[in-house]
């Protein structure tokens, strides 16, 4: 796997092209044998947002690679080029290994990689990329998916993820370990882009439910039950419930314990307040309890959150030094 083939093409993100030619083109010390020779192919000059690129070879040179990575593509309600989706089809016939890097799932779901295949992409897409793909199946809440031959990954620096997953299965975890100090980040991350996604009360509006949300909003360290909301929207709970799925298009109950664990990662990140507290703040009752929740919605326990967001107030060189990287587990 040792030939890398960047595709590109009008339209791409330039942040995960950089990232990907940061991974594989500039081996890290102790190295001892072949690093990435990394090329970069496109139909001729392309821009990647506001930066003008030069390719290497054409998209023809794609079915000659051992992996092929394809960077976010901008605009994902335009179809992607169908040279660019051709050759990409192409160098997986051939036996490449393909991976997408955040919206670069829709390129590979056009060539019909991804069909009957588990696959991501950024959050804020992963609906549109299951309804215009519906033979995908997408998951919204992972970092990255491995296939073996065809790997897709979710936005942006979960980019980073995937492409260091590709050199430890290349390389293994000591030269992965390597190339993560190198750029300054962990080599492994756990949890899932749950931890990423913002979960804000609906925009107000003329809907039944709009003045029940801020109630509820102020009153999360209390016990709330369907009959608790239902009753200050003056209506019944069956009707409660239907308006709730109409709305957020999930439960009561489900919808307050998402802003209870929103709620939770905000104190998390801005204050110093122990997990009992927080659980208390935010109406989990014990600490157990919201860690038992925490970790099946965000993905990652309470304690390695903070660790993760904790927002640094303190200028000077302690504001610098990089986050001891978590401990992977499969």
């Amino acid at each position: 796997m040792n030939t890398v083939a960047l595709a590109v093409t009008d339209g791409m993100l330039h942040f995960e092209l950089s990232l990907a030619y940061e991974v594989f083109g500039f081996a890290p010390a102790g190295v001892a044998g072949p690093w990435y020779d990394v090329s970069v192919c496109g139909p001729g000059a392309v821009r990647a947002g506001r930066f003008g690129l030069e390719p290497d070879h054409g998209l023809d040179r794609l079915p000659r690679a051992d992996t092929v990575i394809v960077p976010g593509w901008a605009d994902v309600d335009e179809d992607p080029p169908a040279d660019l989706v051709d050759a990409v089809r192409a160098a997986h016939e051939a036996g490449a290994r393909v991976a997408s890097l955040c919206t670069g799932a829709f390129v590979l779901a056009a060539a019909g990689l991804l069909d009957g295949r588990r696959a991501t992409t950024h959050w804020a897409h992963t609906r549109d990329l299951a309804a215009r793909y519906p033979k995908v199946q997408v998951d919204p809440d992972v970092l990255y998916v491995d296939n073996g031959s065809v790997l897709t990954s979710a936005g942006k620096a979960a980019a980073m993820d995937l492409c260091l997953h590709l050199v430890r299965l290349d390389h293994g975890s000591s030269i992965t370990n390597a190339v993560a100090r190198r750029l300054v980040v962990p080599p492994h991350r756990d949890g899932g882009q749950a931890q990423f996604i913002t979960t804000p009360v609906p925009a107000p509006d003329k809907h039944p439910l709009a003045e029940l949300f801020p109630w509820v909003i102020e009153r999360l360290d209390q016990p709330l039950t369907v009959e608790d909301l239902a009753r200050q929207a003056r209506m019944s709970s069956r009707n409660l419930g239907r308006h709730f799925r109409l709305v957020t298009g999930t439960t009561p109950l489900q919808w307050v314990l998402t802003q209870r664990i929103r709620h939770a990662q905000e104190l998390l990140e801005t204050t110093d307040n122990s997990v009992d507290t927080i659980a208390a703040a935010t109406g989990m009752g014990t600490a157990t309890t919201l860690r038992r929740h925490f970790n099946r919605t965000v993905g990652v326990p309470p304690d390695r959150y903070r660790r993760t967001f904790r927002e640094r107030t303190r200028p000077g060189p302690a504001a610098l030094e990089p986050a001891s990287p978590p401990v992977p587990k499969p």
